[in-house]
Parts: C-alpha cells; sequence; structure tokens
C-alpha cells in the first residue's frame, strides 16, 4: 500500500483552522497541497489536502524525534521525505504470508477464483415498459409468432434478430456472448439455464426491458481453480493487506499520541481492511 493510498483512508470531516501540537497549517500550504489531491469538489480536495498534511507532519516528527538524517530539502511537498520512508521501514513491519495462509485464503476464497459455467446465449428483444399493457401484450404476440416461426425454421434466429430485436446484439444476430450466473437479470437466467445446448426457449420470457425469444447456444462447463497456479498472487495480496493494515495502525497510533484540533479524525477508526 503506498503511503498517498493511507493518507486518503484517513476519513474525517474538515472543521476550519487546523492546528497539530498547537501549530497552525497555513491556509496558504493547505492550497499548495490541494492541486495534488484531485477530487469531485474543491472542498473535497481540501479534506485530502489537511488529511496528507497531517500525516506528514506526524511522520516527519516522529522521524526527527528517533534522530533520521535530514531531508531533501526540496519545496515541493509532493517529494517524499526519504526520512519517513526510514520510519516506515523500521516502525511497520509485516509477517510473510507462509504456504498455509495463502492455502487457507484460497480454501475460503474459492468462488472468487474457480471459472464458473458459462453460457453462449443469443436473444430477440421486444422492447417494450412493464407498464405499458398494449405494447406489452402486442410483444406478446409477436415472440408467440416468432418463435412458432422459429420451430420449424430455427436457421432463421439471425434473420429474425436483425429485423425484430431492439437489442444492438442484433447486428449480431442476437448473439450476446458468453454469460455467467448473475451477469444477467434473474428471469433471463431462470430459463436460459434451464435450456439445452441449441434448444430455443418456446415461451416468451418477459422482463423490465419487454420481452425475449432466447435461445442456448452452448454450455461451458465451469473449472477449478489451480492453487499452485495462484498462490503467488494470493501471498502478494496477502502482503499487500497486511501492509495496509500495519500502516493504518501506526497512522493511527500517531495521530492519538498528537493534539489535532480542528480536523476530527475519530473516523478513521473505522477498519480499512474487513
Amino acid at each position: 500500500m503506498s503511503m498517498q493510498a493511507a493518507i486518503q483512508n484517513m476519513a474525517g470531516p474538515n472543521l476550519g483552522t487546523v492546528r497539530i501540537d498547537g501549530v497552525e497549517i497555513p491556509e496558504t500550504e493547505i492550497g499548495r497541497e490541494m492541486q495534488h489531491h484531485p477530487a469531485s469538489s474543491l472542498a473535497e480536495a481540501r479534506h485530502l489536502a489537511i488529511q496528507a498534511l497531517i500525516i506528514r507532519h506526524l511522520l516527519v516528527s516522529e522521524a526527527e524525534r528517533q534522530g533520521f538524517g535530514a531531508d531533501t530539502g526540496s519545496d515541493d511537498e509532493s517529494v517524499d521525505d526519504p526520512r519517513i520512508a526510514m520510519l516506515i521501514e523500521r516502525e511497520v513491519v509485516t509477517p510473510e504470508p507462509d504456504e498455509s495462509t495463502c492455502r487457507r485464503y484460497f480454501d475460503n476464497n474459492r468462488q472468487q477464483f474457480d471459472r464458473p459455467d458459462r453460457y453462449d446465449a443469443s436473444h430477440i428483444l421486444l422492447a417494450s415498459p412493464p407498464d405499458d399493457a398494449e405494447a406489452r401484450e402486442a410483444g406478446r404476440l409477436m415472440a408467440r409468432d416468432i418463435i412458432a416461426k422459429l420451430q420449424s425454421e430455427p436457421h432463421l434466429f439471425d434473420e429474425l434478430a436483425l429485423a425484430h430485436s431492439d437489442c444492438p446484439s442484433r447486428d449480431q444476430g442476437g448473439h450476446l456472448g458468453l454469460v455467467s450466473r448473475g451477469e444477467t437479470i434473474p428471469e433471463f437466467e431462470t430459463y436460459l439455464f434451464s435450456l439445452k445446448p441449441g434448444e430455443l426457449c418456446l415461451a416468451p420470457i418477459e422482463t423490465r426491458y419487454g420481452v425475449h425469444i432466447i435461445k442456448l447456444d452452448r454450455k461451458l462447463p465451469g473449472e477449478a481453480a489451480d492453487f499452485e497456479e495462484l498462490r503467488d498472487r494470493i501471498a502478494e495480496y496477502l502482503r499487500l493487506k497486511s501492509r495496509h493494515t500495519a500502516l493504518r495502525q501506526y497512522l493511527l497510533l500517531l495521530a492519538g499520541q498528537a493534539r489535532i484540533e480542528g480536523f476530527d479524525m475519530e473516523a478513521a477508526h473505522s477498519p480499512l481492511v474487513q
């Protein structure tokens, strides 16, 4: 986790003039710092700038207390102070995730690693709002006619999709590509996942978008993840997560030892990492 990311996660509302151990942070300094914190509003940018300045002050003060060397001498507040890097290197120590820890994480999170079943589907959408009864009924009638035609001439699906579908997929013959459970709306999935490869659904399917005619072209079975292939990636994730937690705790410790006025750091006590 970067120093910047840690700073941006230290939340607290801007309460006006800010002092750290009795020393006020000048508005000119806050203004200079704001340029390094793009945000959706000036208030948010100012908030992030104040956070950054508070944390930088706390770290530099602690580094000086511990006797680290001089800074870079740069007037650019965006330049990392080597004293901070040395302080964090000494004080923020994180354990290396071992094999059993990585394996346990893998076993507890299989659903995010295993590849689920995927369904190669096509549809024809006859769009109509759900509160327009007349348009809905017209869609149902047209859908039944199209389904009847496809039962006798299934090779016409692409042509009928191009002629009647209100979905952009009509230009690809109604082909939606590969979808997995949870990637489409529930009522659509209920019918789609019950079909056999190559099978046309004989009932019009109604969703909030309109009436659908759906066909399952093929099904690709899911695949179980291989721990050996993912071990290094999991270890790196756990390493960064541990670093994140340790750095956050250290920043909160320093904040708790200082007297901060005009800025509420209490919200920073909500956990960043579950």
